[in-house]
């Protein structure tokens, strides 16, 4: 089979569908590959490259992948030269730049999980690596691709100029407790600082909206709850054998339990939490054994729990952004504040109100009332549908997160995480 590029094939309609590679076969890459087998006329996963025997048993058993084709490294894939027109790369945050690189100089299209990388220096090698070989990087910002934000950008001539923005990142206690404390995000040095990983989709998103570079940013936070001397007394190391559990609202047992039993939002959580394996046994090999049955006063996480982020924007719009772990599992909120109008926005619903005729219109964005937690609120399905019918359709107009753009929103975040640790205003 002879495999295709974006950049060679535009406006020109693929009479197969596009083959990808996916590299980690984790939570992400697993979502993805699931998204990607709803159009089978337009993508087919057709190898893989995950350490986990057992997950990458699963995988290539779920999307029926020849046995050469399934690899415990990536380094393995990228020995077999050009196997597919694409590749996903789920990687640890930390192991992006070494296979984007490699894949890039194979001649593969790139879907790249989010955060592009975490240091500045490999940000912009990424960016570099898609300068060199001509290779198209789609950053997995799945905010730009909701049908909420597209709903939201229409409307926003409406409110003439953009003058200020407000925004909420609400993670919710849950996810943050299994995140952040528990999980793989709860260490800079072995993942990045919270607002990059969790974050760096807001700050892009909020650059995507308002249109224009950031200039400068200032930023305040810390870690405030998560921490050793606010463990209650009598608590455990385990939430499996301690006097308090039932008291305490960042239970291990009750999230994943919950997810195995209720379904719904935690399942996901309760999933990951046991490798994707939904029996009593699992949560509670897990609970016993598991990262994730640690007690959340007694874990050694650093990552900060709440961060505000000010940022000033070329010709003078203000943005302020806050993240916190202190919330429900909610949409994020946001009020965009306009010369001729307000909007306020959950997620969901759009509110915009006109300042000449003081009247509100109400705009419902979600046609199945789904939540952000689910699929992003369409934004997981709605980037892999971009991704696919890019390439098999030749139209790159459908990436709407291009490496340039995506780089540009992580300079901010690294720039606002330099304020927060220095007291400085930087300017970029």
């Amino acid at each position: 089979m002879t495999h295709i590029n974006l950049r060679d094939h535009i406006g020109t309609r693929l009479e197969r569908p596009v083959t990808l590679a996916v590299v980690g076969a984790g939570a992400r890459g697993a979502a993805y590959a699931e998204l990607a087998a709803q159009h089978p006329d337009k993508i087919k996963v057709v190898a893989v490259a995950e350490p986990r025997d057992a997950v990458r048993k699963r995988f290539a058993e779920r999307h029926d992948l020849a046995p050469d084709l399934v690899s415990p490294t990536w380094q393995e894939l990228a020995a077999r030269a050009r196997i597919a027109d694409a590749v996903l790369i789920a990687t640890l945050d930390t192991e992006h730049l070494a296979p984007t690189e490699a894949f890039a100089d194979l001649g593969y299209d790139i879907l790249l999980e989010k955060p592009i990388a975490t240091t500045e220096e490999e940000t912009v090698a990424i960016g570099e690596a898609a300068a060199r070989t001509g290779a198209t990087i789609a950053v997995c910002h799945v905010m730009r691709y909701t049908p909420y934000t597209t709903a939201l950008r229409e409307v926003l001539p409406r409110l003439g100029e953009i003058v200020s923005v407000e925004h909420l990142e609400p993670i919710g206690w849950y996810h943050f407790a299994h995140s952040y404390v528990r999980g793989n995000w709860r260490r800079e040095d072995e993942a990045s600082f919270a607002l990059l990983a969790k974050a760096c989709h807001d700050i892009d998103w909020l650059g995507f909206v308002i249109g224009r570079p950031v200039e400068k940013v200032s930023s305040f936070g810390g870690l405030s709850h998560f921490r050793p001397e606010n463990k209650p007394v009598g608590a455990a190391a385990r939430c499996q054998s301690c006097a308090v559990e039932p008291s305490c609202p960042y239970s291990a047992q009750r999230i994943y339990l919950d997810g195995l039993r209720r379904g719904g939002t935690k399942q996901y959580f309760t999933r990951v939490a046991t490798e994707n394996i939904l029996t009593e046994q699992a949560v509670s090999s897990a609970l016993a054994k598991g990262p994730y049955g640690r007690c959340v006063y007694a874990c050694d996480n650093d990552v900060v729990d709440h961060q505000v982020v000010n940022l000033a924007y070329e010709g003078g719009v203000t943005a302020s952004f806050t993240m916190t772990a202190f919330t429900p599992m909610e949409n994020r909120h946001t009020k965009i504040f306009g010369s001729r109008g307000q909007l306020t926005g959950d997620g969901r619903y759009l509110s915009v109100f006109d300042f000449l005729t003081e009247q509100t219109t109400i705009i419902d964005t979600s046609l199945d009332g789904s939540s952000a937690a689910e699929g992003h609120a369409g934004g997981d399905h709605g980037l892999i549908k971009a991704f696919a019918t890019a390439l098999h359709e030749g139209r790159p107009e459908l990436v709407l997160s291009g490496i340039a753009e995506s780089i540009a929103g992580h300079r901010a975040v690294f720039a606002a995480e330099r304020s927060r640790c220095t007291g400085t205003v930087v300017t970029l």
